[in-house]
């Protein structure tokens, strides 16, 4: 694995699965070789997050883009290699637990979703079916002037105090910073 040169391979990769998608390749599991899922892997990313970062990118006019998905995965890959130490999660998130997609707190409908859903991604813990960064994911985080990334940083940096997160996401929403 080479440091310095992540960007690189990742943007070849995540250029090859957007071709593949754009030419009608379905199934995450057909898009790279046994070397690029051992970077991957070795990065704490996997070929379902390529996927659909293509996926969404082919389908709803280039979102969220190769810049947001760089800044996910960067955020992700400094997790899982610092405080992970480049082990994996063994355990899975279970969306049926999470908020549902209409709840609010102090009046911010997906809020109480995308805190689990956050933490899921940055530990590796996302079902292959959930992304971080989806169509509800990038609606949140336009209506309150959120970079994607910069909502991953907070989930980490106040490790699970809710309402320190919440109160940010207000203040941000009512343009106070």
């Amino acid at each position: 694995m080479s440091h310095y040169t992540f960007a690189q391979t990742f943007r070849s990769l995540y250029d090859k699965a957007v071709v593949l998608y754009a030419d009608g390749r379905r199934g995450a599991e057909s898009y790279f070789n046994v070397d690029e899922c051992a970077w991957l892997a070795s990065n704490g990313i996997t070929a379902q997050h390529l996927y659909d970062y293509a996926e969404d990118q082919n389908n709803h006019e280039g979102e969220p883009g190769y810049d947001i998905a760089l800044g996910i995965e960067y955020l992700r890959r400094d997790y899982f290699l610092n405080v992970q130490h480049g082990k994996a999660s063994t355990l899975v998130a279970d969306p049926a637990t999470w908020p549902g997609k209409t709840e609010a707190v102090k009046g911010i409908e997906w809020l109480p979703r995308i805190l689990p859903k956050a933490r899921a991604k940055l530990r590796g813990e996302l079902p292959s079916s959930m992304m971080y960064g989806c169509g509800g994911d990038r609606n949140f985080f336009k209506t309150h002037d959120i970079h994607p990334t910069e909502f991953l940083n907070l989930i980490w940096r106040l490790d699970g105090n809710d309402a320190a997160i919440i109160d940010w996401v207000v203040r941000r929403s009512s343009g106070v910073f």
